[in-house]
């Protein structure tokens, strides 16, 4: 069964990224501006069947009204395999960063992460098929393009994938803000990691901190004592890329 998404950015993303393959991009009628043609030319570049529906046609569609007046219809999600993830990475050369995901559920804040995640240079982000919110056309609008760049991975067992990724030689940091967990900004995060990230409410299940190796905290100087997660998981990430940074003068 094929999927949707919705927005002028993520639609051009998944026309230049190396994601799912687009079907059919269908546009409002009698409301083309620049923006729309730039789709419609990318669309008959690839020779993708362009269809013309009324705005009305589009709402059912997409479900709402939020669509900017195009969606792609494109085949079904593929996810990767952990193996294949590792494989990818070990025969790439570079230096692992890895995302993993305990339980986030709110497809707003799976999709800010996943962003962040792609910007920030991640190799992969990990989530567990139960307790996860699934790639819907909110998530992906919400990633603005993302997921045509950045490799998802769907594990039964996200301790044992933690495990599969030590015994790789990654280590694997946990965030959370418990009482005796390392300062962010005073543990060095170079060389071959992957970061883990608890659900919106509730956090690294215990299960989850038991097998990472080390547990982070951000510190708080104001009176909230949390950070939301999509925000929390861009602090940690790009503290990550802070340290890994190689300036060439």
């Amino acid at each position: 069964m094929a999927d949707f998404i919705y927005g002028i950015n993520p639609i051009r993303e998944a026309f230049q990224g190396e994601g799912r393959k687009p079907l059919e991009l269908m546009v409002v009628s009698g409301e083309r501006n620049d923006r729309l043609d730039e789709l419609v030319a990318l669309a008959k570049q690839q020779q993708i069947k362009v269809n013309f529906l009324d705005r009305r046609e589009l709402d059912r569609l997409a479900a709402h009204t939020h669509h900017q007046g195009v969606l792609l219809k494109l085949t079904p999600f593929n996810y990767v395999d952990l193996a294949t993830l590792l494989q990818e990475w070990r025969t790439g050369g570079q230096v692992a960063f890895f995302l993993l995901l305990d339980g986030i559920t709110d497809p707003h804040n799976f999709g800010a992460i996943l962003r962040s995640a792609e910007v920030a240079g991640c190799l992969g982000v990990i989530v567990a098929k139960d307790r996860s919110c699934p790639v819907t056309s909110v998530v992906e609008k919400t990633a603005a393009g993302a997921l045509s760049h950045l490799s998802l991975c769907q594990v039964t067992n996200l301790s044992r994938a933690i495990d599969e990724l030590k015994k790789a030689g990654i280590w694997c940091y946990g965030l959370a803000g418990d009482e005796g967990a390392q300062d962010l900004f005073s543990t060095d995060l170079r060389g071959d990691l992957a970061l883990v990230i608890g659900s919106e409410g509730k956090g690294l299940r215990p299960n989850i901190r038991k097998h990472c190796d080390v547990l982070l905290s951000i510190p708080m100087r104001g009176h909230v004592s949390s950070l939301n997660a999509s925000v929390a998981t861009g602090v940690a990430l790009f503290e990550v890329v802070r340290q890994n940074r190689i300036i060439v003068t």
